[in-house]
């Protein structure tokens, strides 16, 4: 069994309603799956988190090495194509394009060998997961402090257990939204919040101080990535576990801060960090440093399944007795497309969410939402 081609399929849907984190706005939601296909007609499926279009580009840039490789020596390929622009990039669009590789090249050796992808992992520990809800971003011409509490409400009412709410956008607006977040959800429901990036560091640490009383279970991406001693600084002086790591990808974008302590929670994106070759990989040094593991998640469905694929085999803390089970970020922003891309739309029920135990992946692919939904320029 040889690969014979890649594709990509870029996918678009214009929002009525635009949103923003504290570093990024939307008025679109687009995304990029990648397909790739075998001699023997075997098809497996990616996702690449980021921007769709230069993701596209760089999975085209690595198709002429892919072409004719086996795609079960999934470690080899891995090797070949990091190899092939390490000097152009250890990180960024190069890691996002082979992440959506990675992660196709894992669908077909699991239908290959007729097992998910989580038993070819090392074996399934859970077969359900408990689902946060992602929203709450700043949507324009609305109160965002009343928008984001009717959002965390209508989250507990669907049986969320936890929500994260986007922070950011300067501190006194912040804890106002905080403040009326923790109102809506009660005591019982869990918040985090998630500044993408958006503070310095002294912003960071007086948000955190006074947004402590509020019980945020993390204060995710305070500050830019690139400053370590930063995020150090910030977990040291204000008592909010300190989260990050959707934008460091490779094991060797996750060494640092992760023995560093620079966090105590890491959070590898399945089709941002290295695909699930690269994923295990943090996963087992995020164990040896005792940081907890949550990836992050953000795209269609296709990206969700390899989420819960990963989730399910995650190795349970062996220091615990009882140890701390992984949880599944579940966007809950305008996306049509998102579920509307497999045939059978992964959702949750009471906030938790059944992990596919079908072969690969465990989704199959709704052609005609690809077609419904492909970028209206593309070629």
């Amino acid at each position: 069994m040889k690969i014979a081609e890649v594709r990509t399929h870029l996918l678009e849907h214009r929002l009525s309603v635009p949103f923003q984190s504290a570093s990024m706005r939307f008025d679109r939601r687009a995304h990029v799956l990648v397909e790739i296909i075998c001699d023997n007609g075997l098809t497996g499926w990616g996702e690449c988190l980021g921007p769709a279009r230069p993701n596209a580009a760089v999975v085209a840039a690595y198709r002429n090495w892919l072409i004719g490789m086996d795609p079960l020596e999934t470690e080899k390929i891995w090797a070949v194509l990091y190899n092939a622009l390490r000097d152009q990039g250890q990180r960024g669009l190069t890691l996002t394009a082979l992440s959506g590789i990675d992660i196709a090249l894992w669908d077909i050796k699991g239908k290959h060998f007729g097992a998910s992808v989580s038993t070819l992992l090392g074996g399934r520990f859970r077969d359900s997961v408990k689902a946060y809800a992602t929203g709450s971003f700043k949507r324009d011409g609305v109160d965002r402090v009343e928008d984001n509490a009717k959002d965390i409400a209508l989250y507990r009412s669907q049986g969320f257990h936890a929500s994260k709410i986007k922070v950011g956008f300067g501190i006194e607006e912040d804890l106002r939204v905080i403040r009326a977040a923790r109102d809506a959800a009660g005591s019982d429901m869990r918040l985090m919040a998630d500044a993408n990036h958006g503070y310095g560091v002294l912003e960071a640490v007086e948000f955190g101080r006074r947004a402590a009383d509020y019980g945020l279970d993390w204060f995710e991406e305070p500050v830019v990535p690139e400053q370590l001693a930063a995020y150090r600084e910030v977990r040291s002086k204000q008592p909010i576990p300190v989260a990050g790591g959707e934008t460091w990808h490779s094991r060797w974008g996750m060494k640092e801060p992760i023995e560093s302590r620079a966090i105590d929670i890491v959070q590898p994106d399945l089709a941002g960090v290295g695909g699930f070759t690269e994923a295990k990989r943090v996963a087992d040094l995020a164990a040896l440093h005792g940081v907890r593991v949550v990836p992050h998640v953000w795209g269609t469905a296709v990206h969700i399944a390899a989420a819960l694929q990963f989730i399910a085999a995650m190795v349970p803390d062996p220091v615990r007795v009882n140890p701390i089970e992984p949880i599944l970020e579940f966007d809950r922003t305008d996306n049509p497309f998102r579920q509307a891309v497999i045939q059978s739309p992964i959702e949750h029920e009471n906030g938790v969410v059944a992990i596919p135990n079908a072969p690969g992946l465990g989704i199959e692919i709704n052609r005609d939402a690809l077609q419904e939904f492909k970028m209206k320029d593309e070629a």
